[in-house]
């Protein structure tokens, strides 16, 4: 299983030491990620992607079952109450609970990408100080190790976090 880091750097100076001494100690790329606020120059440091910097996967999750209960509930009202003359069967019940958790996926989604995540919206004051966020994902079993490493480049660098990620967590 992995864990991810959530850690601040002062400057960008320092994000980069701390992106190449990960690199030296086999953290990929693709396990890294920084937010910073939009004057601070970072396109050569790994990016966050959108599903890290909003609350669309958390929008998501919650539509879905809230989609999913809402098309459960309207096929069985309809099973209990069919429409004059029509025989209705049990796979009504699952196909609006399908095209429930469809469609509140999709609409919760559309709303929580406008959103920032819970987690970087803790950052938010850093963030407009100038420093940098990291999120580093690591398997459970190195994390003291990467949290040494990153001790070692940031010696200021507070540790706050070690959340599972919400992509791919083994």
């Amino acid at each position: 299983m992995s864990r991810r880091l959530y850690f601040l750097v002062p400057d960008i100076d320092t994000a980069h030491t701390v992106v190449d001494h990960l690199k030296q100690n086999d953290v990929a790329e693709d396990d890294m990620s920084v937010v910073a606020r939009d004057s601070v120059q970072t396109s050569d440091l790994p990016q966050a992607d959108v599903t890290e910097t909003s609350d669309l996967v958390g929008s998501a999750e919650r539509g879905a079952a809230a989609g999913g209960v809402t098309g459960v509930v309207a096929g069985l009202a309809a099973v209990a109450f069919p429409p004059a003359g029509l025989a209705i069967g049990g796979g009504l019940v699952a196909a609006t609970g399908l095209a429930g958790a469809g469609f509140g996926a999709w609409a919760s989604s559309m709303i929580g990408i406008r959103h920032d995540n819970s987690q970087i919206e803790t950052y938010e004051k850093a963030l407009e100080n100038g420093q940098v966020l990291f999120m580093v994902d690591v398997a459970a079993e190195r994390v003291d190790e990467i949290e040494g490493v990153i001790q070692q480049a940031a010696p200021s660098a507070k540790i706050e976090g070690t959340d599972a990620p919400d992509k791919n967590a083994d």
